[in-house]
């Protein structure tokens, strides 16, 4: 059972004790029943307090039940509430740490409510894609107030308990220990007497609800277009504002079910469940020991040398910041202090802060002084001999057990650890631009990498703020490996009768954060030219449309250029669609002999999007992707992917790999139709209505 039930001076205290965060499972919510029943029935009990062990009141739902027949399973959640606000002896719920979720909903149940300062309160459903559903949505506005409550409830952020502490929700705040508080507060409401409060009794006093209601409304339209949940918390709110508590609250449960049904909701729970998926890895339990890490190095100052290290500065962690000229040097430190202080203007930061964090960096122009660094991270230039030069100079000054790891990109892992005698402690860290800012990190697993190694960086990568995701060694690994398809569509697109705007404006309209030649454009077309040149090295039998080319060879970069797929004014990143480029489009498309015909936005979508989904089945088929949520995370915190999407493969799970089949192979009978052979995986899955998320 997890919950425990004891007494205490005349006053059962039922303590939930679930961890980590005493999730209401089943079994908790059985615990919960039988213990006010008991405390009912048994004479010298005079009150009863609930409260929870360790590190929190309630989190919530237990989501190891979620998706399972226990989640559902009587006592639910409701039920427990019902028995809570309907005991004859006064109930108290003591608040430490977080109630959050169904966590708050069963101590707004409560007739009273003791809470610990800094006790973090909220019901984030709407980020799962859902609303409260358990009475939130009618409770938390009787006793916060309507627009605290319509706020907390349709962003879902926490708030401290210090902040409602001058709202009905709380009946006293502790500042000694919380469960002496709130026993003593018990016997005193029992010294009372009844009829003991209800929340579901009080009025939602605001002198204009229905004005406010519209402006929350408003508000949510602007912000929340993609995403039904916000607008439902609101309408659930107005039903109880308007026709009392009882309506409010069925029509508050109609919505949940609703809501649970939308692929937005999916999406967004496909999320949640793929953050923390990501981080277990098969065959390295979390007993695996770690490495400790204090102290990290990191060679090169230049765009994702001084993001990477802003990361751990951030975290308070010292940096040895190497570069080989002390002009670059200067440089990269005078970037990393005007990021900083762009934070300060923003007033994300303080000037201590920044001086605190600036003061972490060792500045420096020898490998010698990354002698006593635990994690050396390499972010220099993308050429392979470049790594060699120096991992064999790691190699010979890190002291041993220290972990070397390279950011590359797309090179071969194993080929840079074999230039070590240490290919065990090599690893792959491969931040996303710009370091500082982009949640996702790729770990790159090498054939040797040991599994401590692994598990190190896995862990170090929760500490800086990042998502990370394994991937296997491969050209590009996960995200890059994938990207290349769905820009060698959108050049195919160009040749065949589409202009750069265009695609964009469709994968854009889809949800995209930006289309591949904007992004091209940020990210510099050269890079993408140095990648195809290495391809018509290395696989000259794979086609590649050569218009990309002919743009390099105008030395349209990008941004940086001032000119790329589009124009740009100098200080500005706004695209503006170049006629020099589009008229070199159609002239190249002549040269080559291809009659250029109309391309609808439907067929940009689906060539862009299937194409990354056939290159994922095939990264899932060699085990490069231990499996398509850690693919769908890779694409939602790296790439742009619209979120209520849930990325390429629950997008394609969605849609039915049926249908998904049925599009690759008419687009095999397409010029460069080679492309669309479908993957064994797809073909598998198209047959057997499966899906890639299980």
């Amino acid at each position: 059972m997890a919950v425990d039930y004891s007494i205490r001076d005349g006053v059962a205290v039922i303590t939930l004790d679930n961890p980590p965060v005493n999730g209401l499972g089943h079994s908790t919510r059985l615990g919960i029943v039988e213990g006010i029943e008991r405390a009912s029935d048994d004479a010298s009990v005079r009150a009863i307090v609930l409260i929870g062990a360790g590190k929190a009141f309630s989190g919530g739902a237990d989501i190891t039940e979620f998706n399972t027949p226990k989640a559902t399973q009587e006592p639910t959640l409701m039920t427990v509430i019902k028995a809570v606000e309907g005991s004859a002896k006064p109930v108290v719920a003591a608040i430490h740490a977080v109630a959050m979720g169904g966590g708050l909903e069963l101590a707004l149940g409560a007739h009273y409510r003791v809470a610990a300062p800094g006790a973090q309160i909220a019901l984030p459903e709407v980020k799962l894609g859902l609303l409260p559903g358990a009475g939130g949505t009618q409770r938390l506005p009787r006793a916060v107030g309507l627009e605290t409550a319509l706020n907390m409830i349709v962003s879902g952020t926490p708030v401290p308990s210090e902040k409602l502490a001058q709202t009905a929700l709380f009946d006293e705040l502790a500042d000694g220990d919380l469960l002496d508080a709130a026993v003593s507060f018990a016997k005193q409401a029992a010294d009372r007497g009844g009829p003991y409060p209800k929340v579901r009794d009080r009025r939602i006093e605001h002198p204009n609800a229905e004005g406010f209601i519209q402006f929350a409304r408003n508000s949510a339209a602007a912000v929340a277009k993609h995403f039904p949940a916000p607008h439902k918390c609101i309408d659930a709110i107005e039903k109880g504002v308007k026709e009392g508590f009882e309506r409010g609250l069925a029509f508050e449960r109609e919505c949940f079910l609703a809501l649970v049904q939308t692929p937005e909701s999916r999406a967004l729970r496909h999320a949640f469940f793929g953050e923390r998926a990501a981080g277990k890895i098969a065959d390295v339990p979390s007993s695996t020991p770690v490495r400790k890490i204090e102290r990290i190095g990191v060679v090169g100052a230049g765009t994702m040398g001084g993001g990477i290290a802003m990361n751990f500065l951030n975290a308070g962690m010292p940096v040895v910041l190497l570069e080989t000229k002390q002009e670059a040097l200067d440089r990269g430190l005078a970037t990393i202090r005007r990021n900083y202080e762009a934070q300060v203007r923003k007033g994300k930061l303080t000037q201590e802060k920044v001086d605190e964090r600036m003061a972490l960096i060792q500045p420096t122009l020898s490998f010698g002084d990354l002698a006593q660094a635990d994690l050396i991270i390499e972010a220099v230039f993308e050429e392979l001999g470049v790594k060699e030069q120096v991992f064999r100079q790691l190699d010979e000054i890190a002291k041993p057990g220290a972990i070397l790891a390279s950011n590359t990109s797309t090179l071969d892992l194993n080929r840079i650890a074999s230039f070590t005698k240490r290919p065990g402690d090599v690893i792959g860290m491969h931040f996303f631009s710009p370091a500082n800012v982009m949640k996702l990190l790729e770990v790159v697993r090498g054939g040797k990498t040991d599994k401590d190694v692994l598990a190190t960086v896995m862990q170090l990568a929760k500490k800086i703020g990042k998502t990370a995701v394994v991937s296997g060694v491969c050209d590009g690994f996960i995200g890059n490996r994938m990207i290349e398809q769905y820009i060698r569509q959108a050049l195919f697109m160009l040749e065949e009768g589409a202009l750069p705007a265009q695609i964009d404006r469709a994968i854009e309209t889809f949800g995209f954060a930006m289309g591949p030649f904007r992004m091209s454009d940020l990210a510099g077309n050269d890079i993408g030219w140095a990648i195809r040149k290495r391809r018509y090295r290395e696989q000259p039998d794979l086609r590649y449309s050569r218009v990309a080319d002919r743009l390099c060879e105008l030395g349209r970069f990008g941004q940086k250029t001032g000119a790329g797929w589009y124009d740009y004014q100098p200080g500005k990143r706004d695209a503006a669609p170049s006629k020099l480029v589009d008229d070199m489009i159609v002239a190249f498309s002549l040269e080559q002999g291809i009659e250029r015909r109309r391309i609808g936005d439907e067929e940009i979508v689906e060539r862009l999007v299937l194409s990354l989904v056939n290159e994922g089945a095939k990264i899932l088929e060699e085990g490069i992707a231990a499996k398509a949520s850690d693919i769908d995370m890779v694409y939602l915190t790296g790439y742009g992917f619209p979120l209520w999407r849930g990325g390429p493969m629950l997008y394609a799970d969605t849609i039915g790999l049926y249908n998904v089949e049925r599009a690759m192979r008419k687009y095999a009978k397409q010029p460069n139709g080679e492309a669309w052979r479908p993957a064994a995986r797809v073909t598998e899955l198209a047959a057997s209505d499966g899906r890639f998320n299980a």
